[in-house]
């Protein structure tokens, strides 16, 4: 496995993602995660699943200090008031005292964004979170945030894959000493599709999604958290160490984004940056 250094924490590039994992199959695809080398779990109060992903860590016989453990705060809990206890509560799902990475899952309009990063800095300040960082956040906001208001963010996780360009977030990320976690990193299994991933596939003799995965993590700063619940996608996604693309291979899967690759866009979401 290979890591990024952000402040005194190694964070695995590559992480389990939890995202409607549920009860019995979350607790199955994340022992079986664990068994095949994660060893960084991506989780959030709004997937309803924290207490399961706390029985597997907590059962698993892996010390809590060769876990990297994010968590996400809702929408709903970022106010000074409640962001502190739904973090309380959140580790007491998880059955840890803190998590390596604690993130505002989206920007929020109606708490100022300066109180919802002191209720943050709070927190971290407790002890309870090792990072502090936020998600689905544009430029403008990632500057407001470490800018105008001073708070050391370690990361923000976006939606990224070949066929979307985030360049100005990660330009402005390496810039300010921050690191990205790609999420829907396969493109909800578009990658499977395209004919240029899948000449590079047979190449090297992997899958599209092995490749997509590699482009990815190949990046300065960048991690990566497929989701998978079946044993055969959990152990692929992870056996993409072996290898590694080549400069013009990594260039042609860059000309691959496209202006309408966003997946996910709901209706709260931010102004999107566009591709430089």
């Amino acid at each position: 496995m290979e890591h990024l250094k952000i402040a005194n924490s190694q964070i695995p590039v590559l992480g389990f993602g939890t995202w409607k994992l549920f009860g019995p199959e979350c607790i199955k695809a994340t022992e079986l995660a664990l068994l095949a080398g994660y060893r960084h779990i991506d989780t959030a109060q709004i997937y309803e699943n924290e207490a399961e992903i706390g029985t597997v860590l907590r059962h698993s016989g892996i010390a809590r200090g060769e876990i990297f453990l994010t968590t996400k705060i809702w929408m709903d809990h970022v106010g000074p008031g409640k962001l502190p206890r739904s973090v309380e509560d959140s580790l007491k799902r998880l059955q840890t005292d803190y998590v390596d990475l604690l993130l505002l899952h989206w920007p929020v309009d109606d708490v100022p964004l300066q109180k919802q990063l002191e209720a943050l800095q709070t927190v971290q300040q407790a002890g309870h979170a090792c990072l502090i960082g936020v998600s689905n956040y544009p430029v403008a906001l990632m500057r407001a945030a470490c800018e105008d208001y001073g708070v050391a963010l370690a990361n923000n996780q976006i939606e990224y894959h070949p066929f979307l360009s985030q360049k100005p977030v990660l330009d402005y990320a390496r810039a300010h000493g921050m690191f990205i976690t790609g999420y829907s990193p396969l493109a909800r299994g578009k990658v499977a599709d395209h004919p240029l991933l899948q000449q590079i596939a047979r190449r090297y003799g992997k899958n599209e999604g092995q490749i997509a995965l590699r482009w990815l993590i190949q990046q300065e700063g960048v991690a990566a958290i497929p989701k998978a619940a079946h044993p055969d996608h959990i152990r692929d996604n992870i056996n993409i160490f072996d290898f590694a693309l080549t400069d013009e291979e990594m260039n042609a899967i860059f000309a691959l984004a496209r202006p309408d690759g966003r997946l996910i866009n709901p209706d709260w979401s931010p102004q999107w940056d566009k591709a430089a």
